[in-house]
Order: C-alpha cells, then structure tokens, then sequence
C-alpha cells in the first residue's frame, strides 16, 4: 500500500514543501530512501526500525516486506535527521498498522532509538512555510513547539515519542497546541553600560550618529582605551526591533540552533568573531552553506577588534555586503541568498604595540612593520566606512569622575529613536539614512550654497571619492535629523567631514 505524507526542508533560510512517499509490499526484506538523501537520511531507516520497535509495533526489519521511501521534488538534495518521523509514520501507514488523515499536516523531527524524537532546528522557517502554503498543523518535538507557536495561524503540536504522536493522530492521546510565551519579544536593549564608559565624549557623539543612522564606524587608538567597551554599547542606544526585523532575526537563529528561549528575537544581535575567522565563516559557506555571521548580525552589529589581525580574504569579502545588504553564496551544487544589513564596526590600533603617536609611551615598531600593518587596511574596504574616530587614552580625572546624575544613555536613547522615527516615516518603512541609494541621495541630501561649496572643495581636492562623497551626504543627512533639522546645513556637512580619515590612519 502507498502512503504520502508531508514534511519540509530548509533552504537557505526558507522552507520547502517535501512530500514522503511511503510504499509498503510483501516480497524480500528491504528498505530503501531515494530522492537525493544524503548519509543521515539514507541512515533513518535504522532509526526509524528501532523507534517502531520501541513504540510497540513490528521493526519493518523483522517482517518480509519491501520498503521503499521516495522523497519529493527528486532534484533537491535532502539533508538532516528531519525525516525520520513522517518515514515512521508513513511506514506504519502503508502497512495498515495505523490510520489517521495525515492531509493539512507536515511532520517533521529525529526519532532517538528509544522511539523519544529530539529537537531540531528552523522551527520558526517551518511554521513560515505552513501559513504561506495553507498547511493548518506542525506536528514536531515538544521542544520547538512553543517556537514554532510564534507564527500565527498555524497549529503547533509538540509530542515527546513516536507513540505519543500515533496516539494524537488516531484521537486516543489528547495533545494541546503549543502556544507562544506572552511575552513574544524576548530580550530587549536595557542595561546602562553606556553611563559607565569613562570620557570618550567625542566617541560618544560618534556613536550617536551611528546609531541615529545605522552608519558603519572605524575607532583606532591605543590599547585599553575603551574600543571594545564602545562598540558593545551600540546595540543598547539602538531602539528595539519592530516585528518584521524580529521575524527576520528569528528565522536565522532558528535555522542556526541558536533560538534558546522559543521567543522573537528584540534586541539587536551583537556578534564580534574572532581575528582567526575564515571568510567563510564571516560571509557563510560550507556544504551544504550556512550563514555566517555578516547574517547573524543582520539588524544589528557586526564588530571585528583587531581588525588588521584578519585575513585578508575575509575583509574583502565583506565589500558587496556592505553595499547591498545581501550575500549570495554560490557553489556547485547550491546557491542562496542571506541578508546581511548590518552595521560594521571596526577597532584597530595605530600599529603592532598600539603606541604609535602616543606622547607618553614609546613606539617599539619599526617603520616597516607599520607600514605592513596599515597595509592591511584595504583603500576600497575603508571607502565604504562612514565615520572615523580616534579614541585617545583616558586622563585620571576622568576615570575617577563621578556617573552622571542623570543618565546620558537614556537621552541619547531618545534622540536615536527620534531620528529612526523620522527615517521610517520619510522612507516609509524600515530603512536607514545608511541605506539610501543614489535617488534618495539626491532626493533627500540636498544642500544649500554654503554646504555645497564646503564639499565641492573637499572632493575637488580628492581627500574623498565619489563614493565617499556620498557617504558624507548620507552621515550629513543623519546629523541633521539628530538635531531636528529638515535642511541640511553647512556645520551638518562640517561635522560629516570631520569624520573623514586622516591620510595617517590608511
């Protein structure tokens, strides 16, 4: 007999429809999976025999029947443990062992030995998938039930074993649907770091604009000067995500196992790899591809400390995310594309021992090993980076200074947030100065004669390109929204361009 039942897979960060189709005859002992299952598909059929056994049926490897499990669309390469559950179910289907309408419903989870079925990942893409497609039920481990509650309109049922999940589907086992924490926004950007960070007001006011603008940031200066301590501070003046850009979070995480709690993701991710990462790690890849952590930092912050210390492959393949906000990754036998639309954020010292042009200590460097270490730093890679600040070393008046009474996170908090607001409503949606292409530019930046004449002779001079030149209109714009201003004026456009580099620092 034939049996068909629905199940899904990952692609990239979306899901597909897969059908498993079961057919179940007397004849030799056999079982067989086609359709493209990798090794840990070709695998479920030990797994699932086991389960069987464990949930008080026949193993179809004690009885003379031929088994063969087809897998569909046929061209798409199945992956994972995912299909053990609907290849049990539709087994015991197909052998007249069960009965039960598995239409409206995909099924999806890996079935330990024991018949217990063990938490997978992309529950929320799953559930995505089921709303798009009209399927009403997911019936998946009771571990990513309550994750995959967080997409209305679909019925998220969570079963602990194999036989529980028989005993629902044939109405003798009473299962309620999962249903999402009350509070779907996990997270959220408290805290008061910021009131801690000693000094550093030019810093700051750096951080604002970023924030304000969601601008890319390049800090250098010695060591132990607060670079670090900056750059974790940003996601925290930064207003929440809105539901979309949570959503969005959330499915990466989900597909990527990090989703702990089951809840949306609302505070901006913060993701700081180390200086030995490969750009596959950084960009994604692998076989098949997974993101890497341009993507887990989508909607948020994106910080490389040390950043010289990377290979140099890794830093130039952060070009084109940078500029489109996307990354497509294309290999022999997969290509997708993973948003990356994240704020850089760049730390270096000025050399190797971190004293270069400090008056208290000494430079150990020899002008070759600086020159080596600026050579790293990449021409067109520092062009698409909209402000740069040096961040001195800090007096002991400052260190010993008392907080603030009042706090000046908060305050800044209130004007990034007003400067959004007044993003989302000249854009119309979730979209930043930063992000402006060259329409909106001349829409949007347009500058009076002062201002005009101001930056006609910095690029007359080619202290900046032309992408640059954009990008100061860009950080202009956003200096002007911070001060509430519709026009962009001359000491907005004076402030931008003092966060140009010097020619020292590249």
């Amino acid at each position: 007999m034939l049996s068909k039942i629905c199940s899904a897979a990952v692609c990239g960060l979306d899901a597909q429809l897969i059908e498993v189709e079961v057919d179940a005859s007397y004849g030799l002992r056999r079982f067989e999976v086609v359709g493209l299952p990798d090794k840990s598909v070709q695998e479920a059929k030990e797994r699932v025999g086991a389960a069987i056994e464990s949930a008080g049926f026949k193993s179809p490897h004690r009885e003379p029947v031929k088994v063969l499990v087809s897998l569909a669309p046929a061209d798409l390469k199945k992956e994972g443990t995912l299909y053990d559950l609907p290849i049990a179910l539709g087994y015991l289907l197909a052998n007249k062992k069960t009965c039960f309408d598995p239409a409206g419903k995909i099924f999806l989870g890996e079935l330990a030995l024991d018949g217990r079925l063990r938490p997978a990942r992309g529950a929320v893409c799953f559930a995505i998938a089921c709303r798009e497609k009209g399927v009403k039920e997911i019936i998946l481990p009771e571990e990513n039930a309550a994750e995959a509650a967080l997409i209305g309109g679909v019925r998220a049922i969570g079963v602990k074993t194999l036989a529980q999940a028989i005993g629902y589907l044939e109405g003798s086992v009473s299962v309620a649907p999962a249903t999402a924490p009350a509070e779907k926004l996990a997270g959220g950007n408290g805290g008061n770091l910021f009131d801690m960070i000693a000094g550093q007001e030019s810093a700051k006011r750096a951080l604002e604009i970023v924030a304000g603008g969601g601008h890319n940031l390049s800090m250098w200066g010695p060591p132990g000067t607060g670079k670090t301590l900056l750059a974790k501070t940003l996601p925290e003046i930064i207003p929440p995500l809105s539901f979309e850009e949570s959503l969005e979070v959330t499915k990466i995480y989900s597909v990527c196992g990090l989703l702990a709690n089951g809840s949306l993701i609302a505070q901006r991710p913060f993701r700081a790899p180390h200086h030995t990462a490969s750009d596959a790690a950084l960009i994604g890849g692998g076989n098949p591809p997974r993101p890497g952590e341009i993507t887990l930092a989508h909607r948020g912050v994106l910080f490389l400390d040390e950043f010289p210390e990377f290979h140099r492959d890794a830093l130039e393949a952060l070009r084109q995310p940078i500029e489109e906000g996307t990354i497509n990754i294309l290999r022999a036998r997969h290509a997708m594309s993973l948003p990356a639309r994240f704020m850089l954020v760049l730390a270096s010292n000025p050399c190797p021992c971190g004293n270069f042009g400090n008056p208290e200590k000494p430079c150990v460097c020899s002008p070759s090993q600086i020159r080596m270490y600026r050579k790293k730093l990449s021409g067109p890679l520092m062009d698409r980076i909209d402000l740069f600040i040096n961040v001195p070393a800090v007096k002991y008046e400052k260190l010993v200074q008392n907080a603030p009474r009042e706090s000046l996170g908060e305050k800044m908090k209130e004007r990034v947030a007003q400067c959004r607001a007044v993003q989302a409503a000249r854009y119309g949606k979730e979209r930043t100065n930063a992000e402006m292409d060259i329409a909106q530019i001349k829409e949007f930046c347009r500058l009076n004669g002062d201002s005009e004449r101001l930056l006609k002779v910095a690029v007359d001079s080619a202290k900046i390109s032309a992408r640059g030149y954009h990008r100061v209109l860009k950080v202009s714009r956003t200096i002007a929204d911070l001060d509430e201003k519709k026009d962009i004026a001359q000491n907005h456009v004076s402030e931008a361009l003092s966060y140009r580099p010097p020619e020292s620092t590249i």
